[in-house]
């Protein structure tokens, strides 16, 4: 005899206030970002419906367009971040006398602060800064570059500045990875003739996919979404030409500079869909990549 379940509301109650929390910071902020990016809205006065005249808009925008560009080079920051950081966890992931002083060396830009660490990069790089000063004094230029002024050098600035800050995480990140590949399996390889290098080849690399797969995706989230270091380095106005703009940026730009929140959540929308294609494209990527090794 089958038995009747009674109704218990105590299971919920426990729900609620996460389910409260999720409406009103998370599908309720999405719900109202998709309906203002159809509206003509200015934050000070109600929205008024135009459709998709917010999207023609952008099409036709050879700011956004640029905008966009500078995003997608901004993601050679990801491949970057990777090497760098995984050649530093090979470097600490060492017996060594004194070895935990420079992991923590490494990994003080990650506590710094965007805000803090890109001021100081400021400061180095204005036109009476220490890297001027260092370069003229060892010959390799007479007079100071305006760095942050020079449209070509905004957008490698910039990425610099982010590959600085973020390889200490990923670096503890691979650290951890490379600390949970047996021993073992370094021993065979050595036996197999493979040298040093060889060995992180054939052995840390492989092992480190996982990490590898994680540290692309977040990575590159990131780098879509850069604001910080664009921001403070050109002092809030994107670069000469608009040579640092990301999009990210410029939705800020339109959203509290312009007083354009309508066409600020159209951005936002184009920007959520290719974060999600990218993340897609990456983590399907990864997985065929552990099938074939498989």
């Amino acid at each position: 005899m089958n038995k009747i379940r009674s109704f218990s509301l105590t299971p919920y109650l426990f729900l609620m206030p996460a389910l409260i929390i999720i409406i009103v910071f998370l599908l309720y902020p999405i719900g109202a970002v998709v309906y203002y990016s159809f509206t003509d809205y200015s934050i000070t006065t109600p929205p008024v419906w135009v459709g998709i005249e917010n999207y023609q808009k952008l099409l036709n925008d050879p700011i956004f367009w640029k905008a966009l560009q500078n995003s997608f080079v901004y993601l050679l920051v990801t491949p970057a971040l990777i090497f760098i950081s995984i050649l530093m966890a090979i470097v600490v992931n060492r017996k060594l006398p004194g070895i935990t002083l420079f992991r923590t060396l490494f990994f003080i830009p990650v506590i710094s602060g965007s805000i803090a660490v890109g001021i100081a990069w400021r400061m180095m790089l204005d036109t009476n800064g220490i890297i001027n000063s260092i370069l003229m004094t060892i010959g390799m230029i007479k007079d100071p570059i305006q760095w942050l002024a020079e449209p070509a050098y905004t957008l490698g600035i910039a990425m610099l500045l982010t590959t600085w800050m973020g390889m200490g995480y990923y670096m503890m990140i691979f650290l951890a990875g490379l600390q949970n590949i047996p021993e073992e399996l370094y021993e065979a390889a050595e036996l197999d003739g493979c040298n040093a290098w060889q060995k992180h080849w054939v052995v840390s690399i492989p092992g480190l996919r996982p990490q590898i797969t994680f540290v692309t995706v977040i990575s590159s989230l990131a780098a879509l979404q850069v604001f910080n270091e664009i921001y403070i380095l050109t002092g809030g106005l994107g670069g000469i030409l608009n040579s640092g703009v990301t999009v990210v940026f410029y939705l800020w730009r339109q959203a509290f500079r312009l007083n354009h929140a309508g066409m600020a959540s159209a951005i936002a929308m184009v920007l959520l869909v290719i974060t999600l294609l990218f993340s897609i494209i990456n983590i399907r990527a990864m997985e065929s990549g552990t099938e074939a090794d498989a």
